[in-house]
């Protein structure tokens, strides 16, 4: 197996599920501006970077030395829950529940370069991490774009939730739909989803809601998945580990899409 290309950019990104009695739960996904570096134009979760003020939030929140390890990951789930809020505007993770006045303050302000940990005080809101369930871990090693180590987390779309709102910066539109409707798009050419989204929707569309996916979840190990290149009948395909959860852990190369 290819080893990881070093240095990975940390990143993490949020699966929301909107349950549905008696029907498959609907996921939010946002497609990226055409002009986005990575993965323009594809349909993707919402999501981003880890930047430095997510890891000092991070140590405010743990409040004793953390080892590094930690530290990451609850940065990682800070930055997932910013980014939603600044993506579609949806206040996953935040306590008490923010007015539509209050949460609207603070998308503006981190539109305009203000930190989550000050804005929040400054609100009278709190961050929870914990409210988001570690779901899967990605770092490719290709060299075809830049290598971005993805966590990628779970929430259920609050009952009391405002109607989500595309940023129309680096996304033009979003959209709620099942994982198999997304993917039904990808096939018929009216998506385009890269392929650690295909196989995440794939992963996905098994579960019949929230709680079932949760509960998957919570009996697998997470590990970091790092696609390699192997022949498979003469023909190249993109792989990952058959041991995670994923139905489907092989596509030719020349059908993958990546960022």
């Amino acid at each position: 197996m290819t080893e990881p290309i070093s240095p990975a950019i940390p990143a993490a990104t949020l699966v929301i599920f909107r349950d549905r009695p008696s029907l498959a739960p609907e996921l939010l996904m946002v497609e990226r501006a055409g002009s986005m570096a990575f993965a323009g134009g594809a349909l993707v979760f919402p999501g981003g970077r880890v930047d430095p003020a997510d890891r000092t939030l991070a140590q405010h929140l743990i409040q004793q030395p953390a080892d590094q390890t930690v530290l990451e990951e609850v940065a990682a789930r800070i930055a997932a829950i910013r980014e939603t809020v600044e993506e579609v505007g949806l206040a996953i993770g935040l306590h008490p529940a923010p007015s539509a006045d209050t949460l609207a303050t603070l998308r503006a302000a981190l539109h305009a370069g203000g930190e989550l940990g000050p804005m929040l005080d400054e609100l009278g809101l709190r961050c929870d991490p914990h409210m988001l369930t570690y779901f899967a871990r990605w770092r490719p090693a290709h060299h075809l774009t830049r290598i971005f180590d993805t966590r990628f987390y779970l929430a259920r779309l609050p009952a009391d939730a405002a109607p989500a709102r595309v940023d129309e910066t680096e996304n033009v539109r979003l959209l709620w739909a099942t994982a198999a409707e997304i993917l039904a798009h990808a096939d018929a050419g009216r998506a385009q989803v890269i392929f650690p989204t295909r196989r995440n929707l794939e992963r996905l569309a098994l579960f019949a809601g929230f709680d079932d996916a949760v509960d998957d979840t919570r009996r697998r190990p997470v590990r970091i998945v790092t696609p390699w290149i192997e022949p498979r009948d003469g023909i190249d395909h993109f792989c990952i580990p058959d041991d995670l959860g994923y139905p489907v852990t092989s596509e030719p190369i020349t059908r993958v899409a990546h960022g």
